[in-house]
């Protein structure tokens, strides 16, 4: 069986969730349909964003849920960090020890699903 697997992310703004996942993984929006944009990266689409007007962002760690979570594995915390904060993320938690060999630190994307950089 060949099976494919992509996230798809509700968001009440969209193009902003899009555009963000394209930034952080190097790909391209396409937006072919009123309620749905799609994130390329070569031939896949791993993440997708479907409009939600009522969408409620979790609120991490307590309060609604967290309704999706990420991890993106990194070379290195420092430049994906900075290349998160500029692409729109938000820091949830800053990791404990950034110079450790392996840790992780939780962010949010523009729609406040949370994620986590992890080395």
């Amino acid at each position: 069986m060949d099976i494919t697997m992509r996230v798809v992310f509700d968001a009440a703004d969209p193009e902003a969730e899009a555009t963000f996942w394209a930034t952080l993984l190097g790909g391209t929006v396409d937006h072919e349909e009123d309620d749905w944009w799609s994130v390329r990266v070569g031939d896949d689409e791993p993440v997708c964003v479907q409009l939600t007007p009522d969408h409620q962002p979790p609120q991490w760690p307590d309060g609604l849920p967290q309704q999706v979570h990420l991890d993106l594995v990194v070379p290195a915390l420092g430049p994906a960090h900075d290349e998160a904060m500029a692409a729109g993320a938000t820091l949830l938690q800053a990791a404990d020890k950034p110079d450790a060999e392996h840790g992780f630190q939780v962010c949010a994307d523009p729609a406040g699903h949370p994620f986590c950089l992890c080395w």
